[in-house]
Order: structure tokens, then sequence, then C-alpha cells
């Protein structure tokens, strides 16, 4: 399929969507005049386009008792453990995201925990993967910016 063209419609109902997956296509239609069945139309499009894949779900954290976040950067003793590292990784349910990295790391990590001694367990878990050499954390402060409208704004007016 060809590059899919998005006109101001679509950027409003993908606007609508991101600020609330959950939104009635009725509500979204009603704020834009426009009929529910044309959301319906659109949506399908941009989903069938692969535009928009599926959608998510936003918890708060803190409140389920796990507002501890840490980055870990991961040497590994050769580049070609990394498959094996990460199905390992993925095995770790606190580390919710893992990117294979240039420069200084082979693997990059986010991680959710309780607490400081929790993250202490799940790094040492990290430690003990075949292929790591070792480990280099950051510790969250505070999550200042987590902002996916502004991307997707700058990404429909490059469009």
């Amino acid at each position: 399929m060809g590059k899919f063209k998005l006109d101001e419609i679509d950027h409003q109902i993908l606007d609508m969507l991101i600020e609330n997956t959950r939104i009635p296509f009725t509500d979204i239609a009603k704020k834009l005049v426009i009929s529910a069945g044309t959301v319906h139309v659109r949506v399908k499009k941009m989903e069938d386009a692969g535009i928009i894949q599926g959608s998510s779900l936003t918890l708060d954290y803190k409140k389920l008792g796990y507002s501890f976040i840490a980055y870990v950067g991961i040497y590994l003793n050769n580049t070609s453990q990394t498959k094996f590292v990460l199905e390992r990784i993925y095995s770790i349910p606190y580390v919710t995201v893992a990117h294979i990295t240039t420069g200084k790391f082979n693997i990059f990590c986010k991680l959710r925990a309780k607490n400081t001694t929790h993250a202490k367990e799940i790094i040492f878990m990290i430690d003990d993967i075949e292929g790591v050499y070792r480990t280099e954390t950051m510790i969250s402060l505070e999550e200042s910016i987590n902002d996916k409208n502004r991307l997707m704004h700058t990404i429909f007016n490059d469009l």
C-alpha cells in the first residue's frame, strides 16, 4: 500500500483517540460535526494502513505501588549474545522497555519497581544473565515529559 494521506479530520480523530483511546466514536462525531459512521470508516482505514495499531491503557503506577523508575544500560560480553540476552530480559516482567542501541550500551532498558530494594533485585536479575558483562543504572527522579500529542502534531505539520 502506498503512503496513506491524512486530512484534517483524520488528524482531529487521532488527536482525540490519543487523548482518550476509549472515547466513543459518537462523541468524536459530535465534536467534529460528522457522522459516527464516518468516524468508524476513517478509523478502519487508518487501522488497515497500519497507522493505528491497537490501543493502549495508561496506568497510574504510583497508585499500584510501582513508582520507582530506573534505566539500565547493559554491556554484553559479545554482541552475538544480544538475542539470547533480550529473551532472558523479556522474562523479567519489571523491565517494561528494552532497546538494542549503538554507542555506550548494547541494550538499554527501562524498569519499574516498588522501591530501591526491589530495583536492586531486578538489576541483579539482569546482571545474572549469561552474556551480560556489566550494567550501569540511572534512577529517574521524575518523569517530566510524556506527551505523545506534541510529536503527533509535528508529524501532521510535516505531512
